[in-house]
């Protein structure tokens, strides 16, 4: 038996919606899904009902809840010409870099709490994050070292810059094993950046694949945009599903 519902979480600083799928009647793993800077929204929760399908609870908060209810932050319908999401991300990016590090790190512990409060979730858990939420994965990974075995993102951006709180600055902490499947040409995670996620979790001795999507461009998983990509989406959930069963269940 399984079930779908939204859930809310009390943080530190409000509350937090999230999306909850795939409780069972018997004990199973769970993972966080990191939604990406368009929100939590039908997408998310195809996603994430997707993962559930291999058997996992999965739980996908609002990282936006300090901004407001997930249904007032994302956009009326798809996004699926050039000018719709121009003019949409004008407000999101606020949003998107509103979240900083420091929130970012003060609100992750708190979401894996409350997915391993859930009915006969156990641990390890995974996690996967899409577009700024690979950040938040890789973060996951460092915070929660003992419960996080499994972590990827999906077309992220920003994850090994030069600055001191880069995500990637922490790999050392972790123990996870990583699948990173990057966009192709995206301006948000370029080939030097990549390069230095690659070193980063080489000296830390981890497990990963760190790979470009040929021709994917930045958000190709999110079927409700322009830029969606089916060839790069179902390689990224095939690679997603190898990673959590081979992890997770083990």
């Amino acid at each position: 038996m399984s079930c779908v519902t939204v859930i809310e979480i009390p943080m530190t600083d409000g509350t937090a919606e999230a999306y909850l799928t795939g409780v069972a009647d018997h004990p199973q793993p769970g993972v966080l899904l990191f939604m990406d800077a368009i929100g939590l929204r039908p997408r998310i929760e195809e996603m994430a009902d997707r993962i559930a399908a291999w058997g996992y609870t999965v739980l996908a908060p609002n990282a936006f809840y300090r901004n407001g209810k997930a249904a007032d932050l994302s956009p009326d319908g798809p996004l699926d010409t050039d000018a719709k999401r121009e003019e949409f991300f004008g407000g999101a990016m606020q949003r998107v870099h509103g979240l900083t590090a420091e929130l970012a790190e003060r609100d992750i512990p708190q979401y894996v709490d409350a997915l391993l409060a859930q009915p006969n979730v156990t641990a390890p858990i995974g996690v996967v994050g899409y577009c700024m939420g690979a950040r938040l994965a890789i973060r996951a990974t460092y915070l929660r070292t003992e419960q996080v075995a499994a972590a990827a993102g999906f077309h992220g951006g920003g994850l090994a810059t030069e600055e001191p709180d880069s995500p990637h600055a922490r790999l050392a902490e972790a123990t996870a094993e990583f699948v990173f499947g990057h966009a192709d040409g995206d301006r948000s995670m370029d080939a030097t950046a990549i390069e230095r996620l690659d070193a980063a979790l080489r000296d830390a001795g981890l497990e990963a694949s760190n790979e470009v999507y040929a021709g994917a461009a930045h958000g190709y998983t999110m079927s409700d945009t322009a830029v969606y990509d089916e060839a790069a989406t179902e390689r990224s959930f095939a690679e997603l599903r190898a990673l959590f069963d081979r992890t997770l269940k083990r």
